[in-house]
C-alpha cells in the first residue's frame, strides 16, 4: 500500500492520510473505530515491553546464595533497568514519527527478543556480576516502548478522550509487571527456584507474537511528523519539568515499588522467594487496573484535583508504611503499599491527562481557538511526554537506590520510606499551587473568570 504526503510516496506499510480526531463526524464515521484498533495492540506491545523491562525483578527471586549476590547488589542490580528504560524514553519518543508508530511498535516489538535472549544465555551461578548488570541494562528497551507507544495513542484521540485512552494504554501496559511476577510465582511454585529459563522461554516467542499482530493491524499517521522546533520548545517551557516533578512521584513510585517489593519482602520481612513472589504481583496489579479510572476522574473532575488529593493520601499511606515497618507487622506492612501501589496507579492516569490539557489551556490564553489551539496543545505535549516519562521513569532508579542504601546502612527500609514522603509532601504543594491556588486578582479584573486558577480544567 502506498500513500502521499506532501508529494512524497510512502511504501511499504499500512499509512493513514489524513487524521482529524477534533471533528466529531470524523470521529463517529470512522475515527474511533481505527483509533481503538490501534490502542488494543499498542497495549499489547506495551505490556509485553513492561514485562521485559520488569524481568530481573523476577530474576533475582531466582537467585539464591549459590549466585553470590548480597542484598545491595540486587537492589542495584534491579535499578539498571529502570535507568537505562528512562534514558531511552526519549529517543523512542521521536522513533513515532520518524518510522510510522505502526512501523516503530514492529521494531521495538522484535528488540525484546536481545534482552531476553541474552539473558537465556547468562543465567546460571558463577555468571559474574557485570555480566549479569549488563545483561539487566538490556531490558531497558522494554521501558522506552512505553513512551513512542503514548505518543502515538496521544495522536490517535481528541482531548476530550485522551484521559481514558492513555490512561488504558499505560495501564494496559504496566500489568505487565505484576503478569511477569505470577508468571515467576508459578514457575517458583512447580518447577522450583532453579527454573529461570523457564520465564524467558514464555516471552521470547511472545515479543515475536506482538510483533506480527502489530504488523497485522496498526496504522501509522503520516500527518504525524517531528517537529525538532516543538521538542526545544516543551524542553524550555518550565510546565514540561514540573510535571515531571509531579510524574516522579507517581509513575517513579510505581516502577520503582514494582522492582523493589520482591527485595524488600525477604530482607525486611525474610520471606522466602516463594512467599515473596506470592505477594509481589498484587500491588503492581491493582495498580495497573487503575490507572485508566485515573484518567477517567481527571476527564471529569481535572487532573490537578485528583492528583492533589492522591498525593494527600500516598503520604498518609506511606506513615502506614513506616509505622508497620517501625512495628515489624507484615500485615499492617502489606496494606500500606498495596495502597502506595493503587494510589500510584491512580496518579499516573490523572498527571498524564495533565499534560494536554495544559498545553491546550496555554493555547487559549495565547488567543487561540478551535483547531489552531488544539494543533498548539498536540504539538507541544506530544513533545513533553518523552520528556514526562523519562524523568518519571528514573524516580524509580532513585527509589531502588534509596533501598539499597537503607539496608546497607540500616538493615530497614523505613529510612527510605520517610524520604518518599518528604517527596510527596512537595508534590502536593507543587501540585496546589502551580496548577490550584487562585492567582492574586489583576486590578480591575471584576469577572469571575480573570480570577480562576490559570489551569483549574487541567
Amino acid at each position: 500500500m502506498a500513500a502521499t504526503t506532501g508529494g512524497t510516496a510512502r511504501k511499504g506499510g499500512r499509512w493513514i492520510e489524513e487524521w482529524d480526531p477534533e471533528d466529531e463526524g470524523f470521529w463517529a464515521e470512522k475515527g474511533e473505530r481505527i483509533a481503538r484498533r490501534n490502542l488494543w495492540f499498542s497495549v499489547l506491545s506495551e505490556h509485553i515491553g513492561f514485562s521485559v523491562w520488569s524481568l530481573w525483578s523476577v530474576m533475582v527471586l531466582f537467585m539464591g546464595p549459590e549466585y553470590g549476590l548480597d542484598p545491595a547488589d540486587k537492589f542495584f542490580l534491579v535499578a539498571v533497568p529502570t535507568l537505562v528504560g528512562g534514558v531511552l524514553r526519549v529517543p523512542y519518543t521521536f522513533a513515532v514519527a520518524k518510522f510510522g508508530g505502526r512501523n516503530w511498535t514492529i521494531i521495538s516489538a522484535l528488540m525484546l527478543l536481545v534482552p531476553t535472549t541474552a539473558a537465556w544465555m547468562v543465567m546460571e551461578p558463577g555468571t559474574s556480576y557485570l555480566t549479569f548488570i549488563l545483561v539487566a541494562s538490556l531490558t531497558g528497551v522494554g521501558g522506552g516502548n512505553f513512551a513512542s507507544s503514548m505518543t502515538n495513542i496521544n495522536s490517535f484521540y481528541p482531548l476530550r478522550k485522551k484521559g481514558w485512552a492513555l490512561g488504558l494504554n499505560a495501564g494496559g501496559g504496566n500489568i505487565g509487571v505484576p503478569v511477569i511476577q505470577l508468571v515467576g510465582l508459578l514457575v517458583i511454585g512447580t518447577a522450583g527456584a532453579a527454573s529461570p529459563h523457564i520465564v524467558l522461554g514464555i516471552y521470547i516467542p511472545l515479543a515475536v507474537v506482538s510483533a506480527v499482530l502489530c504488523a497485522l493491524f496498526m496504522d501509522n499517521l503520516a500527518p504525524v511528523k517531528n517537529d525538532t522546533g516543538a521538542a526545544k520548545d516543551a524542553a524550555r517551557d518550565p510546565h514540561t519539568w514540573i510535571m515531571s516533578v509531579l510524574y516522579i512521584g507517581t509513575f517513579g513510585s510505581f516502577i520503582g515499588y514494582s522492582f523493589a517489593f520482591g527485595l524488600v519482602l525477604q530482607n525486611q520481612f525474610a520471606q522466602t522467594p516463594l512467599q515473596a513472589a506470592s505477594l509481589t504481583f498484587i500491588g503492581p496489579l491493582l495498580g495497573s487496573l487503575i490507572r485508566p479510572v485515573g484518567g477517567k476522574l481527571a476527564d471529569r473532575f481535572g487532573g490537578a484535583r485528583i492528583s492533589l488529593w492522591n498525593y494527600a493520601a500516598m503520604g498518609a499511606a506511606t506513615l502506614v508504611v513506616i509505622y508497620a515497618s517501625a512495628q515489624k507487622s507484615l500485615p499492617v506492612f502489606l496494606v500500606g503499599f498495596i495502597a502506595l501501589f493503587v494510589l500510584s496507579g491512580l496518579g499516573n492516569g490523572s498527571t498524564f491527562k495533565m499534560i494536554p490539557g495544559i498545553f491546550q489551556a496555554k493555547a487559549v490564553r495565547k488567543g487561540l481557538t478551535g483547531e489552531a489551539a488544539a494543533s498548539y496543545g498536540r504539538r507541544l505535549s506530544g513533545a513533553s511526554m518523552g520528556l514526562i516519562g523519562a524523568v518519571g521513569a528514573l524516580g524509580g532508579l532513585g527509589i531502588n537506590l534509596a533501598f539499597r542504601q537503607a539496608f546497607m546502612t540500616g538493615g530497614s527500609g523505613t529510612p527510605a520510606f520517610v524520604s518518599f514522603l518528604v517527596y510527596y509532601a512537595l508534590c502536593l504543594a507543587v501540585t496546589w499551587a502551580v496548577y490550584l491556588r487562585r492567582p492574586a486578582p489583576e486590578p480591575h479584573a471584576r469577572t469571575e473568570e480573570a480570577q480562576r486558577p490559570a489551569y483549574a480544567e487541567v
